[in-house]
């Protein structure tokens, strides 16, 4: 995909367009890093992957509550429930009573579940030093100082919109 020209007046739509483009190559990596780690007892889908991540990256100690895993998602709680059986079966997951309401369910990444999942970023991650090796050093400056200004543009849109999200469920 060629980079966006910045002379364009549509630049950020042209930016958007490429990493969107970038974001499916990552996934197609993601899937390369998480069949090249697979075991018979490792997850067969990306759908359970995804679900491990998002619990992964919750706060260890307090978990990630089924109902805010059903909204990440978007998907509904017995499609959700029916991951967590499988990773719960695999033991890469535990199910846990939420301690300030007894009609929910936190959910937490046992720690054969987060090995798994940091074999997978390992993998993922070698291929991504492949690739941003052979690049020129300018434009692995320029790519470093992108992607650190999307992420963080990335995490402030995405826990403004959690948050909103949160405040209108409760």
């Amino acid at each position: 995909m060629p980079p966006p020209d910045p002379a364009s007046h549509d630049f950020s739509h042209e930016a958007a367009r490429t990493a969107g483009g970038i974001t499916e190559l990552l996934d197609v990596m993601w899937e390369r890093a998480r069949q090249a780690t697979a075991t018979a007892t490792s997850p067969a889908s990306l759908s359970q992957l995804r679900l491990m991540y998002l619990v992964d990256r919750a706060d260890r100690a307090e978990g990630l509550r089924m109902r805010t895993v059903c909204e990440q998602l978007g998907a509904a709680p017995p499609s959700v429930s029916r991951l967590c059986d499988r990773l719960q079966a695999i033991g890469f997951l535990e199910r846990l009573p939420c301690p300030d309401s007894g009609r929910e369910v936190v959910l937490r990444l046992t720690t054969a579940g987060r090995t798994h999942l940091q074999r997978i970023r390992e993998q993922r991650e070698t291929m991504l030093h492949h690739a941003i090796d052979a690049m020129p050093l300018t434009e692995r400056r320029a790519l470093a100082k992108g992607l650190a200004g999307l992420h963080a543009q990335l995490t402030t849109s995405t826990g403004a919109h959690r948050d909103a999200g949160s405040s209108s469920a409760a």
